[in-house]
């Protein structure tokens, strides 16, 4: 492997040696200085570019819940020379920080835009204009008062794909949210909603992150919520019920052909494994010299027993007189 690098080498140095080589060295030193000019030329260009500056409130008391909403950052356009703005185009610009005791006025934080312009050029540094910055000044509502708690209600329109159903109760990670206002809530505010959910065809348990529906000089917490909705598959399942008799009377019996009947249902699979009591009933008031069969009703079902048939529907009988 080292007589192959000498080798190399041997070539390399050789051929750098030669005429040829050396213009060719010649030529990537002139491109080398044009390109060290072309750099030194262009940062002292004035250019015009936009930053997205960070945005951070510092000493805010425990006892304060801003009802406003914090802008996450400022969009701000400046103009100077690229030399100026090199060090905000590479890697994470640090937030402006704004004290909380220096601009409460009464129950609001308030920036206004001739100090937020003092402060972006600070944070920008001499020499460089501020253009515009977006959004131009802070106004930001806040109470000392404790919250009042509500009731969070979900609004959905769910529905399960064919042969899955939705097997329990939708619901979220919080089932009451805390508000707070500047001014008093009205009595009459008792819950609050999500936004609305409407999905289809879902075949398996899903988490959605949903907004509560906001209210207008308000503040909501938490404002996102995780709603999850429990989806199961449908299995199919068979049992045999024994055929009772209904309103027999003394001294009397009915027998009916078959015994018992076959029924058929959709359970979930989380209840596969569960009996629950059914009961196959006929009448004996509805037996008549006219009539060979009878009808076979069933008692109340459990909730999760889907799509259920059964048969025979209605059965033959025989009347037993006791002697």
């Amino acid at each position: 492997m080292n007589e192959k690098a000498r080798k190399i080498q041997t070539k390399v140095t050789a051929a750098l040696k030669s005429s040829r080589g050396q213009n060719v060295l010649l030529y990537l030193l002139f491109v080398a200085v044009a390109f060290v000019f072309w750099v030194f030329l262009s940062l002292d260009t004035e250019v015009q570019r936009d930053f997205d500056v960070p945005v951070e409130l510092q000493d805010i008391p425990d006892s304060v819940t801003i009802v406003g909403q914090l802008p996450h950052s400022f969009g701000v356009s400046v103009k100077g020379k690229d030399a100026q703005l090199l060090r905000f185009l590479w890697g994470k610009m640090s937030p402006v920080k704004l004290k909380w005791h220096d601009n409460v006025e009464g129950n609001a934080f308030v920036v206004n835009h001739q100090k937020l312009d003092s402060r972006m050029r600070e944070y920008f540094g001499n020499g460089v204009q501020i253009v515009s910055c977006r959004p131009d000044s802070l106004r930001l509502p806040f109470t000392t008062q404790p919250g009042v708690r509500v009731k969070l209600v979900i609004q959905a329109d769910i529905r399960p794909n064919l042969q899955y159903i939705i097997s329990g109760p939708i619901t979220a990670d919080f089932d009451s949210v805390t508000l707070y206002s500047v001014t008093d809530l009205p009595h009459s505010l008792k819950f609050v909603a999500t936004e609305p959910i409407v999905k289809s065809e879902l075949k398996d348990t899903t988490r959605y992150e949903v907004k509560v529906k906001p209210i207008a000089g308000v503040r909501i917490i938490p404002d996102v919520v995780t709603v999850t909705v429990p989806v199961e598959p449908l299995i199919m399942r068979k049992r045999s019920v024994g055929i009772e008799v209904e309103n027999i009377p003394e001294g009397s019996n009915l027998i009916t052909f078959p015994s018992k009947i076959e029924m058929s249902y959709l359970v979930p699979m989380s209840a596969y494994n569960d009996d629950y009591p059914v009961k196959a009933y006929v009448d004996f008031k509805a037996a008549k010299p006219s009539k060979k069969k009878l009808p076979v009703t069933l008692s109340s079902l459990p909730g999760v027993y889907h799509n259920v048939s059964f048969s025979p529907d209605s059965v033959e009988y025989i009347i037993e007189n006791a002697k």
